[in-house]
């Protein structure tokens, strides 16, 4: 039976998920946590476990029968099959090397991918209180403390050029100087985790690309942001379209997040 899915309702209680798995982050965030390794050699939190251990029962209690793709699961070999059908992707703090470094670029994330695409999206920024949702063909906020959210969406590149944004632990410099080909660079930003999105998305910066290892999970909910923002997202290429549940595995190939740019500019 096909998942009757209400956005308008839906996109709330995501938020107010995302709120009280920002909490529990920002618990182990204020203290002397431990750092572990995972068997993929990267590291892992209290914060990361016990987020991904509240957001999932709550997903699947928000949409029966739709699976939940969680990094924490997936780590641990429980990775469900989803096929052609909705599911969602957790990333419970992405930027976990930000997190331990204690700078606050650091993001809780869920999204809900449709058709393959990312239809709905939250990222929060913990640390920094600041929140983007967007549902794809609605458009996309920024929340900022207790401020009231405002539209957000990309910006026409400046005639200075183009702001890139970049990841502050991830990049090959002569892919990227290959990539920009003749564009004219204006700036160059480093950040954290899936925020990089949301600079694009934001109007603050007008490219992200990614020359570097990603999963689905640390893709799903910045992607939505940015397209229900006005961007988009392609491979490598520039050409082919994003999609999710490419493979088994969730992993991603090289990629690019455009804001009002054109492949072709």
């Amino acid at each position: 039976m096909p998942v009757e899915i209400d956005t308008k309702t839906l996109l709330p209680a995501v938020m107010a998920i995302v709120r009280e798995a920002g909490k529990i982050v920002m618990e182990v965030y204020e203290t002397d946590f431990e750092t572990f390794t995972k068997t993929d050699a990267s590291p892992v939190t209290a914060a990361d476990l016990k987020a991904e251990a509240y957001i999932t029962p709550k997903l699947e209690a928000l949409l029966p029968g739709v699976k939940v793709v969680g990094e924490e699961a997936a780590s641990e070999g429980d990775v469900p099959t989803v096929g052609d059908e909705p599911f969602w992707l957790v990333d419970p703090v992405d930027g976990t090397k930000e997190f331990l470094n204690k700078n606050g670029e650091f993001t809780v994330n869920i999204a809900l991918i449709v058709n393959k695409e990312p239809l709905l999206g939250v990222v929060l920024a913990p640390a920094r209180d600041t929140l983007y949702a967007g549902v794809v063909g609605q458009g996309a906020v920024r929340r900022i403390g207790t401020a009231e959210p405002e539209s957000i969406s990309v910006r026409d590149v400046p005639e200075e050029g183009v702001t890139i944004v970049a990841s502050r632990r991830h990049g090959d410099p002569e892919l990227l100087k290959a990539f920009l080909g003749k564009r004219r660079l204006a700036n160059t930003i480093n950040a954290g985790s899936s925020l990089k999105f949301c600079l694009v998305a934001s109007g603050e910066a007008d490219l992200y690309p990614r020359f570097g290892p990603t999963c689905e999970w640390d893709t799903g909910a910045g992607d939505a942001v940015l397209r229900a923002a006005g961007g988009l997202i392609t491979f490598e290429d520039g050409h082919t379209p994003f999609v999710y549940a490419k493979r088994a595995d969730f992993l991603n190939p090289h990629f690019v997040a455009w804001g009002s740019l054109r492949q072709d500019s």
